[in-house]
């Protein structure tokens, strides 16, 4: 039973550190552009939505560009924080496995 006991130390060791991480990553803001900068999203590394600027040169434009070009960067900063989101979250339970899972 002294392996149970290593693998629940090791298990709130990770907790611990997975929580840090987490604190982090809400803290982080992380800021993409798209259609040459017409659109600005922030986003945390938790992956909140945290802020929106247009370019109000693009509001002239046809709404199906307006549109197009909104979806794309909502896809591109939510694909960027997610790969940070997962990267970190690696590094956090890298080394740790439970027998019969992993």
């Amino acid at each position: 039973m002294a392996g149970v006991g290593k693998m629940l130390k090791q298990a709130q060791k990770m907790q611990k550190k997975i929580e840090g991480i987490q604190a982090e990553l809400d803290a982080r803001s992380i800021e993409v552009s798209s259609g040459g900068g017409a659109v600005s999203i922030t986003i945390s590394g938790s992956g909140v939505f945290q802020g929106l600027k247009l370019d109000p040169e693009l509001l002239k434009e046809e709404a199906s560009l307006v549109e197009e070009t909104i979806l794309e960067a909502i896809k591109e900063a939510a694909a960027k924080s997610k790969k940070i989101n997962d990267d970190e979250m690696a590094k956090a339970t890298e080394g740790f496995a439970l027998p019969g899972l992993m």
